[in-house]
Parts: structure tokens; C-alpha cells; sequence
């Protein structure tokens, strides 16, 4: 008796390694970010919650559904679910203490005046990276209140994107604040169990939905002085790493910074971009 390549044991859907192998390049193919071996369970538990919630029972019945829709809503709901989001405010905080005592000061002397400041930040994740710099900009940078600063924000997720503008989070996400700025900036929620942040700085942040993966989304983000691209690259190979560099290049004015991760290297990615040693923390710098 012939086997199909998906099968049900005891009435489970299972998704054989052959199957794992096909997602997972297709999933490459989209978005650039590449599941390693080690993440097979979590990368079947997700897309099997997506087979029953759409209705399918077999892999090849969801896998050709999902490639040949038009729409790309499944898509969409897959990127979502696959994508981890795990961040908290002020989040290595040195490099908040850098932008403020040195990379900014640097770009306002060398920015024709009256010109908008402009910050790029990816991956929003739930908001606490985009809202954690304008809180240090009113907070920290003296130019503040002589500089028009517009920050945008951008996730591959548009369901973290829908959170970000919400502006809602629990303990562990306000942890790193001080007393004082989440009395100042936040409204207590459920008898201080989730805290919103204040809605005109919700109001200052444009969120929105980007692919680094997809030329036709890259290519509108231009003319910005400071990108934050923290702990992101990590997720990437190194051919999708160095197509993110190129966008974050050509979305850099010239002399615009760049800061990621501790863990990740721009050296070790492009040689387009120049290493920045500053007291607190390490830039990479567009020429």
C-alpha cells in the first residue's frame, strides 16, 4: 500500500522532514530568515495550528493553498506567527547613551539646518524599541525641543504592528524603567498589571509594514540619519544578511549610523559601512 508524503498518526497531522524542508525554503524565499534543524518543533507546532485553523488536513493540501493565493493574507498570518517577539524597555541602554551624548550631535553638525532629524527602527517587535528612543530623546537629548524628529517604526508582523500602536504592556516589558518616567509617560492599567503608554507619544511614532526581503517594500524607506536594527540579523544567513545591509545603506543618508545587537557585526557582513568607537557603545557609519 502506497504512502502519501503527510500523513495523520491516530488522527494528529504530522509533517514528515521532507515537508519541514519545503517550508522552510519557500519560507527563505519570502522573508529571508532560515530555520535551522533546531527549531523543527516550533516551526511544526505553528504551522500545523495554521492547517487546523484554515481547515486543512494534509500539508500538501495547506502548502499548495498558501503558495497560489493571491491574496497573500495566509501569508501574512504565517510570517506572524513564525516570527518572534521578544524585547523590553530600554533594552542595552548604552547605545540609547551613545545616541544621546554622541552619534546625535555628530549628525546635527553636519545636517543643513532646519532639516527633520530622521530615525529608522526594525524590528518594532511590541513597540518598547521605537518607544524607548523617543523616551530618551525628551528625556536626554538637550536639542530636543530645536529639532523636528519624525521616527518611523517597521515589522515584518502585523500583529505586533497593531500592538505597537495599542502602547500596552505588562511588568516585564517596563522592568528597566525608572519609577519616574513610568509614573510621567504611562497610565496604569488592571491595578498596575499592564501600563499604556500616553497617547501623544503613540501619536509620534509612524508604524509600519516592511519586508527587508522584498525590494518593492525596501525601496520608499530613504533619507534617514539613525537606524536601530537590534538583534534582528541574528535571525538571518548571511546572503539575507548582507541584502539587509544593502538596504539599511541605501536608507542611510550619508554619514547616518546604524546600531544592532551586541551579539551581531556589521564587519562580518558588508564592507560598505565604517566602524564607530564611541565611549558607550559601537555605530557603524554610511561614508
Amino acid at each position: 500500500m502506497a504512502l502519501n508524503a503527510e500523513k495523520r498518526v491516530n488522527n494528529v497531522i504530522t509533517i514528515t522532514s521532507t515537508e519541514f524542508a519545503k517550508f522552510r525554503d519557500f519560507f527563505y524565499r519570502k522573508t529571508g530568515i532560515r530555520f535551522e534543524d533546531t527549531k523543527r518543533y516550533f516551526v511544526d507546532k505553528r504551522l500545523i495550528g495554521r492547517m487546523k485553523k484554515t481547515g486543512h488536513d494534509t500539508f500538501r493540501s495547506y502548502f499548495t493553498a498558501l503558495r497560489f493565493e493571491a491574496s497573500g493574507k495566509e501569508m501574512q498570518q504565517v510570517i506572524n506567527v513564525m516570527t518572534v517577539n521578544e524585547t523590553y524597555f530600554f533594552r542595552e541602554e548604552y547605545q540609547l547613551e551613545c545616541m544621546v551624548e554622541s552619534v546625535l550631535n555628530e549628525i546635527m553638525r553636519n545636517k543643513p539646518r532646519g532639516e527633520d532629524l530622521r530615525i529608522w527602527s526594525i524590528p518594532s517587535s511590541t513597540g518598547e524599541e521605537p518607544y524607548s528612543i523617543a523616551l530618551y530623546l525628551i528625556e536626554y537629548w538637550a536639542k530636543i525641543n530645536d529639532v523636528d524628529v519624525e521616527i518611523v517604526s517597521s515589522d515584518i508582523d502585523t500583529k505586533v504592528l497593531e500592538r505597537c500602536k495599542k502602547g500596552v504592556y505588562n511588568q516585564r516589558s517596563i522592568k528597566q524603567l525608572p519609577p519616574k518616567l513610568l509614573k510621567q509617560y504611562f497610565t496604569s492599567q488592571s491595578d498596575g498589571q499592564f501600563y499604556q503608554i500616553h497617547e501623544d507619544l503613540r501619536a509620534s511614532i509612524d508604524f509600519t509594514k516592511v519586508n527587508l526581503a522584498e525590494p518593492s517594500e525596501t525601496r520608499k524607506y530613504r533619507n534617514f540619519d539613525l537606524i536601530f536594527c537590534r538583534n534582528l540579523l541574528i535571525y538571518f544567513d548571511d546572503a539575507s544578511r548582507r541584502q539587509a545591509a544593502d538596504v539599511f545603506f541605501d536608507a542611510l543618508n550619508p554619514g547616518g549610523f546604524i546600531f544592532l545587537g551586541h551579539s551581531e557585526s556589521m564587519s562580518r557582513i558588508s564592507s560598505l559601512f565604517k566602524v564607530r568607537k564611541f565611549p558607550k557603545a559601537i555605530a557603524y557609519q554610511k561614508p
